[in-house]
């Protein structure tokens, strides 16, 4: 990815909230020089600054066989915003676009251990929503077994960090609160939430 230096995204602790709040992620491989790629939920953790990635493919998907041979790609992409010249100081300006950006270049392993496997769906339900967990707990286990059964768990170490914040950090502080200011009115969720970074800014 294309990073600037003044769009470089280096604090950890920022490129790592980033993940886990836009969590939903893209995962793409090369297979015969054709890529491939399928949208999945990630789990993102650090431990002694090494970011590991959690996912399942439904074992129905290809995707899955070439992965522990092949390097891979996951792109986290959200929030977005279109920039108007209008808000500029001078006319001589064109359009952009806000947004930010992290890809996370790894090495893949599958897990086949099928205690493993369920603890990565247990600990999914955990982490997208923890007041299903209860009624996780109750479903039958040979239904749970069965779901297993059907996914393909793998990890991601993450060997390269690769984060942009494309935020308007080259305008004048005028223009920057005149962009937040429109970007807060604006009934797009995503144009507020670029609002929003360019504010912690």
């Amino acid at each position: 990815m294309y990073v600037p230096k003044e769009n470089r995204m280096t604090d950890t602790a920022a490129i790592l909230d980033f993940m886990q709040r836009f969590s939903f992620a893209m995962i793409i491989t090369a297979e015969n020089n054709i890529p491939i790629a399928t949208h999945l939920p990630f789990l993102v953790r650090l431990e002694d600054e090494k970011f590991t990635l959690t996912a399942h493919f439904a074992k129905a998907n290809p995707q899955w066989k070439s992965i522990e041979n092949n390097p891979v790609l996951v792109v986290f992409s959200e929030p977005h915003a279109y920039i108007s010249p209008k808000l500029y100081d001078k006319e001589l300006n064109v359009p952009t676009w806000n947004y930010l950006a992290v890809h996370a270049y790894g090495k893949s392993k599958l897990i086949t251990d099928a205690v493993a496997v369920r603890e990565v769906l247990n600990t999914t339900v955990q982490h997208f929503e923890i007041g299903y967990n209860e009624q996780w707990k109750r479903l039958p286990e040979d239904y749970k077994l069965a779901l297993s059964e059907e996914i393909v768990a793998f990890e991601i170490e993450v060997t390269e960090l690769q984060a942009k914040k494309k935020i308007s950090q080259n305008k004048t502080e005028a223009e920057k609160n005149r962009i937040i200011d429109a970007l807060s009115k604006s009934t797009d969720s995503n144009q507020q939430l670029i609002a929003e970074y360019m504010r912690k800014k």
